[in-house]
């Protein structure tokens, strides 16, 4: 049996089942086991792939290769270890009636399906269905913020959608113009939108439609990836969603964006030749780290603040990709994996902190290593692995990533240093007396799932020290794939 079967089938067949069951004492179960079932079948993708190489499926709709199989996996991975920690997150905001059983039917069968989405856009052979894929993920993404249905969860998933939405238009617009300049090549039946066949003549697509198809289609899929300017909706998401949506938002959907804009970069690499695509990465990425350092240090909502990091990360990874070459190319598909395991974790404690204390204003949550050591700890570790502290492997992402910088590009060096400074002073500075200070919290009735912290900030760090062969074998193909 083909395993993509699986991979897209499961949280498929798990939304339907969840939005008869969802409020359900069992949904809770039944989420965590279709997480693992899609798992356990990306992993057999994956070794399917690792033994024999790119692959094309049902008759060209789908293809694996290697920028995407790992992505599909650590999709999965993550989605499987929030859907265990919103076991006990759920039950006690259940408790504190923040969700009844129609807002738990909500919210299991959304997450299966916006997880279906985000392994439906890493996956399809046609932009076409991408484009489609990444507007599936917005509408289910709306829906899980909005399901407070609180006047500020409305407004933020209003937001969410607005910017979103215009900003997915502006794809689908790029989209368009793509298929019309690889139509006179391939023909209307020929599969104008198809990744394999657009890659494969790449050289011979109109420069000037290219050019325009470009901007919108990184302007479009950039406003995805949380990029300043267009990045105003992260914030407000992270800030008012359950704790399991912010960390599927930081750790995947921000990820298939950027996996969206790489797909473009190759194409318009190929047909342009002149660097524009990676120009317009080193530029946004820049702006966004830049802007996004010094945001932080306004904030007072921990999610919030841990939102702007993404915002931060994003445009570190973009303008690693945008330097291009192997190095910067392998930098920041490791800090992609790295990103996405830390910072979940950090939202796993963050999440179980503010139930703790009851609000998620910082100057409000303090004293955790008394209350709750393990929750304390795994937001301290998770800080340090998230602000570049070796020898976690953000650290070595980041380290790689300058140093090319430096020889590259020296102008932005400065810039990237200074960044990275102000953003360590204002994270760390916030999270010292949360953890440390004096307080009268009481513990939480039930206890958290820590399991997917202590796992995922393990494997942050096991990546900081080894790379395994085969993952390293991965980013090396993927780099060339992408960067040359």
């Amino acid at each position: 049996m083909e395993p993509l079967a699986f991979v897209l089938g499961v949280p498929l067949a798990g939304a339907l089942l969840l939005a008869l069951w969802g409020h359900h004492e069992v949904a809770r179960e039944i989420n965590v086991a279709c997480s693992l079932a899609a798992f356990l079948a990306a992993c057999a993708l994956t070794a399917q792939v690792i033994d024999g190489g790119p692959r094309l499926v049902w008759n060209q709709a789908f293809y694996i290769d290697a920028l995407n199989v790992f992505l599909v996996t650590l999709t999965s991975f993550v989605g499987l270890t929030t859907s265990i920690f919103s076991r006990p997150y759920m039950k006690i905001e259940r408790d504190h009636g923040k969700m009844t059983p129609p807002r738990l039917r909500l919210y299991h069968s959304m997450y299966q399906l916006f997880g279906f989405t985000m392994l439906l856009a890493l996956t399809t052979n046609n932009l076409g269905i991408l484009w489609v894929a990444m507007e599936a993920a917005t509408l289910t993404t709306v829906v899980l913020v909005s399901v407070y249905r609180t006047a500020a969860s409305l407004e933020a998933a209003w937001k969410y959608f607005i910017l979103c939405g215009v900003g997915i238009a502006q794809a689908l617009f790029g989209t368009v113009l793509l298929y019309m300049a690889a139509e006179k090549l391939i023909g209307a039946e020929g599969g104008a939108l198809l990744w394999t066949q657009l890659d494969a003549v790449k050289g011979q697509l109109d420069p000037r439609a290219i050019t325009i198809a470009l901007a919108f289609l990184f302007i479009g899929y950039g406003t995805k990836v949380g990029l300043v300017p267009v990045h105003n909706w992260l914030p407000d998401a992270h800030a008012e969603g359950p704790t399991p949506v912010s960390a599927v938002l930081s750790g995947l959907l921000l990820n298939v964006a950027l996996y969206a804009v790489l797909r473009c970069k190759v194409l318009a690499d190929g047909a342009l030749g002149n660097g524009l695509a990676g120009a317009m990465m080193m530029g946004f990425g820049l702006l966004s780290v830049v802007a996004a350092a010094f945001l932080l240090s306004r904030q007072r909502d921990v999610k919030r603040m841990f939102a702007y990091s993404s915002i931060e990360h994003m445009g570190l990874m973009t303008f690693a990709f945008g330097l291009g070459g192997p190095i910067a190319t392998y930098a920041g598909l490791l800090h992609m994996t790295v990103h996405s395991l830390v910072k979940s974790a950090i939202f796993f404690a963050v999440g179980h902190a503010a139930q703790t204390a009851g609000t998620q204003l910082m100057s409000e949550i303090r004293g955790l290593i008394k209350v709750s050591p393990t929750v304390a700890w795994g937001l301290v570790l998770g800080t340090l692995a998230i602000l570049g502290m070796p020898p976690f492997g953000v650290f070595a992402s980041e380290f790689l990533i300058i140093t090319t910088a430096m020889r590259e590009q020296p102008w932005a060096t400065p810039f990237l240093l200074a960044a990275l400074g102000v953003a360590f002073a204002s994270v760390f500075s916030r999270v010292q007396p949360m953890v440390f200070g004096e307080t009268q919290l009481a513990p939480l009735a039930h206890p958290p799932a820590l399991l997917p912290v202590f796992v995922h900030l393990g494997l942050g760090l096991m990546l900081g020290l080894y790379v395994p062969p085969a993952l390293d074998a991965w980013f090396r193909e993927a780099a060339r794939m992408v960067g040359g």
